[in-house]
């Protein structure tokens, strides 16, 4: 039986609330690191630092300790929707590398939130 996909971020030191709250069915190899996340509908997330997070149907990455490499299936908006393409962690920030790099509150991340349905990813 495979854990709940908030416990398996937990264990790689990445925020639990980094995907949104319907997001309960993943696939992860543990061999290779590949973590591929479905979720329902193309959505946004709405953070508690008004940061705003874009997810495609199916988010697919390879997660390492604290850190989420290779990352398909996510945007963020920085003044344009820009791809992300890694996602890491330490005790007080999140940090995104989206064409630069960009740091967060890691508080906001902590708690899982709802997707708000989006026509396009």
């Amino acid at each position: 039986m495979q854990k709940p996909l908030p416990e398996l971020l937990k264990e790689f030191g990445l925020p639990v609330g980094i995907f949104p709250q319907d997001a309960t069915n993943y696939e992860f190899n543990e061999d290779t690191g590949k973590l591929t996340v479905f979720i329902p509908e193309t959505c946004e997330v709405g953070y508690r630092d008004s940061s705003v997070l874009r997810f495609s149907t199916t988010v697919t990455g390879y997660l390492e300790k604290g850190k989420q490499a290779e990352v398909e299936g996510l945007k963020t908006k920085v003044m344009i929707w820009v791809k992300v393409t890694s996602i890491s962690a330490d005790a007080s920030k999140v940090y995104f590398t989206a064409g630069m790099k960009k740091s967060r509150r890691r508080d906001a991340y902590e708690v899982i939130r709802p997707g708000v349905g989006v026509d396009k990813f």
